[in-house]
């Protein structure tokens, strides 16, 4: 692997995929993002309206426009919805910042990478992460869905310090979020982490051992795969196949609608990550979904996947 840079310049191979905050609840105050995709933005904006200083990064102005853009529509339409008042909303927007530059997260209490689901890219973050953070108590932590934590972590020079924090899809609307510790990680970061997630942003947190797909994940994800399989092979059409599961089961989203949500090349990385750990069929992903990824067919954010998007 390439030696990470010294400065705080981003990795180019990533993509996405204020207020005085001193004092509050603890001792995370400043957070910084790395990431401004679907999760990344997610992520900010629920730091930023629980009230903390929140700095956002990406790889190129364009991308951070892109993010900013994001972010900032999410906000306004909490505020039509009723969700947020318009000074909640102004509030927020207040509270972030945007930069191309990992350097300036220098200050950052917590560091949450939320960059595409690759562990080469995610240790070059790392890695860069560990030079240009100077907090000597500050909390690195990743929002992968299934790469091992403990790999992640000694990548630094602060291994007690890296944890697994992962959200869901929508990060705003979503209440759940995994706590992950590496073999390295102190009871200290676990607890602050734990703070952080049900004091700071009132989530509800549930502890995973560091192993590919962690606790929601090495559920889901068989069940998706099932369902393109199921799709794959002619059993039932797209449509009958969600209707089951939604009108059948109660369930609010059908396997494959919820596929596309959360974006079919994370789906098959995440399928991978846990094959590749554990040698069980059942999660080897479909050629169906391999081939989709290849062509690009996403789901949601690409327009198109199992279903089309306007």
């Amino acid at each position: 692997m390439e030696q990470a840079p010294n400065n705080g310049d981003l990795p180019q191979s990533w993509t996405s995929e204020g207020d005085d905050v001193t004092g509050i609840s603890g001792d995370i105050a400043r957070v910084g993002v790395v990431g401004c995709g679907q999760m990344g933005a997610g992520i900010a904006e629920v730091c930023a309206r629980s009230g903390l200083d929140v700095k956002v990064a990406e790889t190129t102005g364009e991308a951070l426009e892109i993010g900013r853009t994001r972010l900032f529509t999410s906000l306004a339409k909490a505020a039509e919805r009723g969700k947020i008042s318009e000074e909640e909303r102004d509030t927020t927007q207040a509270r972030l910042s945007f930069t191309t530059d990992l350097g300036e997260f220098a200050d950052r209490d917590l560091v949450i990478e939320a960059v595409v689901e690759n562990e080469q890219v995610k240790t070059e973050i790392f890695q860069v992460l560990d030079q240009v953070v100077t907090r000597p108590d500050a909390i690195l932590a990743s929002n992968t869905s299934s790469i091992p934590l403990v790999k992640l972590a000694v990548a630094t020079s602060r291994p007690d310090q890296v944890i697994g924090v992962h959200f869901f899809n929508p990060a705003p609307v979503q209440k759940l979020v995994e706590l992950i510790p590496a073999l390295t990680t102190s009871e200290g970061t676990i607890a602050r982490a734990q703070t952080f997630a049900e004091k700071l942003l009132g989530k509800h947190a549930i502890r995973a051992q560091d192993r590919s797909g962690f606790v929601v994940n090495a559920l889901l994800i068989p069940y998706l795969l099932s369902a393109i399989r199921m799709f794959e092979s002619g059993i039932a059409s797209r449509e009958d196949i969600d209707n089951g599961m939604e009108l059948g089961c109660a369930h609010p989203m059908g396997p494959l609608k919820l596929s596309d949500l959360i974006g079919l090349d994370t789906v098959a990385s995440v399928a991978q990550s846990m094959y590749d750990e554990f040698k069980e069929p059942l999660y080897a992903a479909p050629p169906l979904l391999l081939r989709m990824v290849d062509a690009g067919r996403l789901g949601r954010k690409s327009g198109s996947g199992f279903y089309t998007y306007g």
